[in-house]
């Protein structure tokens, strides 16, 4: 069973870089849009990222192959649940989120039976630090890994699901991603600390920078590169973020205390040849040279 009708429900930067990459790899089927923001759609429309723009997602999902949740997390929670009785066996549904547990679970008995649309969490670990259409790109996936987290009871969804799921994953590698496949457990504890720590850090340096300096901000530009790599992942909006505090806090809230007794055992160590082996640490790390990758 060949795709040939693509839905793309969240035509942000995620959702519309996916549409422009699909498009830019020679995807010959039809790639139509939805979202609650109107002024996103047109604009994904007009760089090429979808050919069509639906007024009614419900019906655009039903019409297409492969439908992808491309919106905020809760908000996918909310589309899982609403399109389970809507869609049918012949059907895939996939996601872009960055959080997987709390999706397989509202999936969980609504996806992947012999009569339902089947249901393939996906993770593409790629973005920036703006959102939205006007910020999409066709190679914002070269490169990058894709997590795929198939669910329990996977393996029972529909011949025609199944073939979906299997071209889904030849599209994405022809996107130029590596495919990797994880549990949602084990990829939720992940991202906590390669990607939602690394925010997280971010923002609190940015505002507290802010608050230290927001009366003499002549002082910031002297930081160089450093501080702008450091502060980049400052600039994203709380509305990318908030439903993935909301979703994966418990394995946020631990990669943020264990850094916070981290920096305490630098700082009550400035002086003592711990910090060198903080360092020592640290260079492992970056080069690859650690004794538990090998």
């Amino acid at each position: 069973m060949a795709i040939e009708r693509i839905a793309i429900l969240g035509t942000g930067l995620i959702g519309a870089s996916a549409g422009m990459a699909l498009r830019s790899r020679s995807f010959a089927g039809v790639i139509a849009g939805w979202d609650p923001k109107r002024n996103e759609v047109e604009t994904a429309l007009r760089m090429g990222a979808v050919g069509e723009i639906a007024t009614d997602p419900v019906t655009l999902a039903k019409a297409s192959d492969v439908v992808v949740l491309a919106g905020p997390v809760l908000t996918m929670l909310e589309w899982l649940e609403r399109l389970a009785p809507e869609l049918g066996p012949h059907q895939l549904v996939t996601d872009v989120g960055s959080v997987k547990g709390a999706l397989c679970a509202q999936a969980a008995g609504g996806y992947n039976g012999p009569e339902q649309a089947g249901f393939l969490p996906g993770h593409p670990m790629a973005g920036k630090e703006l959102g939205g259409a006007a910020n999409a790109s066709a190679n914002l996936f070269e490169g990058a890994v894709w997590l795929f987290t198939e669910p329990e009871g996977a393996a029972e969804r529909s011949a025609q699901a199944a073939a979906l799921a299997v071209e889904w994953r030849a599209w994405v590698a022809k996107l130029g991603c590596r495919v990797l496949d994880t549990d949602p457990v084990r990829h939720d504890v992940l991202c906590a600390w390669i990607s939602h720590l690394p925010q997280m850090v971010s923002t609190a340096l940015s505002a507290l920078l802010e608050d230290q300096f927001e009366a003499d901000a002549d002082l910031l530009p002297i930081g160089g590169r450093a501080l702008k790599e450091m502060t980049r992942l400052g600039s994203s909006p709380y509305s990318m973020w908030r439903d993935i505090a909301l979703t994966n806090t418990d394995a946020i809230a631990h990669s943020l205390l264990a850094l916070e007794q981290r920096l305490a055992h630098i700082r009550e160590n400035l002086k003592t040849p711990e910090l060198r082996e903080e360092f020592a640490r640290a260079n492992e790390f970056r080069l690859g040279n650690s004794p538990k990758k090998s």
